[in-house]
Order: structure tokens, then sequence, then C-alpha cells
């Protein structure tokens, strides 16, 4: 059966309209978490950051605005997408199982005082589920921006942003615009 194209663009922009109006609201979740995360790197940790699919990319992206730079120069800060490293991806999953190839990551990588942050539409996804409960037994600083479903995650942190939505394209969207918010508000106040 044939859509009414001009109708599921309609919809769409309008669910992604709607969305971005409650992004206007978490103002103060934003802030908060910008706080987070230039404390932590101000005192020598560093940020891990995972996700599947566009979330793996939105991570990517995300580190690299901490690396990089986002729109000033700036001494580089330590972002590590858990997304990369193909070797450690296959080897652990091949060993493990996939549901391990992030919290095998934070095991080795992280350490008391770092941020993990973990980026899921769905919020249940196993390997995103075990990053988070590695990174609270070693003591990491949790958030997970994740879609609607928020009861797989929300004891697993210390912190997290729900985008209320069906529409998985929607919800990273609204991701990668709240990460860049945060990238943006902690190179502005490095400067």
């Amino acid at each position: 059966m044939r859509i009414n194209i001009k109708n599921y663009i309609t919809k769409y922009l309008d669910e992604s309209l709607r969305v971005a109006e409650i992004q206007n609201s978490l103002v103060d979740e934003i802030e908060n978490l910008t706080e987070i995360i230039l404390k932590s790197l101000k005192d020598g940790n560093k940020l891990l950051i995972c996700g599947n699919g566009g979330s793996a990319s939105d991570s990517q992206h995300f580190a690299a605005e901490f690396v990089g730079r986002f729109k000033n120069d700036k001494k580089p800060l330590a972002a590590i997408a858990l997304t990369t490293d193909t070797s450690v991806l296959t080897s652990i999953g091949n060993d493990y199982g996939f549901e391990y190839v992030f919290s095998k990551q934070v095991e080795a990588l992280g350490k008391k005082g770092d941020v993990l942050i973990v980026i899921s539409t769905s919020g249940s996804s196993p390997n995103i589920i075990n990053a988070l409960k590695e990174g609270k037994r070693k003591g990491l600083y949790t958030i997970s921006f994740v879609g609607e479903n928020v009861e797989s995650i929300e004891d697993l942190c210390d912190f997290f942003i729900s985008i209320p939505s069906k529409e998985t394209g929607v919800i990273q969207q609204a991701h990668i615009t709240l990460l860049q918010v945060i990238a943006g508000a902690v190179e502005n106040s490095l400067i």
C-alpha cells in the first residue's frame, strides 16, 4: 500500500516540531549535564560515549566535538567513542557476545570520575544496559539519552534525557541537537 508522500512529510515534520518544543523545555537539565561534564573534564577525567546504529554515529560525532572543536579553537578534551575500534568490537563480540562490546571497554578504560554517556533510541539494548551497569560498578557518572522507554535504564543512570516520540529519526535528531548544545556550552565555558 502506497502512502501519501505529502502527508508523510507533514506528519514527520510536525512530530519534529513537537519534539523541538520539548527540547526547549530542557534548558535546566542541559545546563546541569554541561556542568557535570565540565567538572569531570577539568578534573582530568574523560568522556566515554556509546550507542548503536545512528546513535553510534552520534557518539562519534559528539566525541569529535571535544577532541577537535565545535566552533572555536580550544585545548583538546578527552572523549572516546566506544563505537570506533573495529578490532576491539569484533573480538569482544566474537569472544563474549555483542551485548558486551561496550561494557568490556568501560571496564578497561573507565575510572571513577569519568562520565559515561549512552545514546539509545530504544533504551533497552543489552549492550547499552551492560555498559551502564559496568559504569555504575566502576563509579562513573552515567548519563543516558533515550527515547520514550526509560524503564530499562532509569535505575542505572545518574541522569537521563528522554525524548517522548515513537519516531526513531526524530529521537535521533533531538539527541544530536542536545549533544551539540552541550558540546558548544562546554567549549564556550572553556574559552
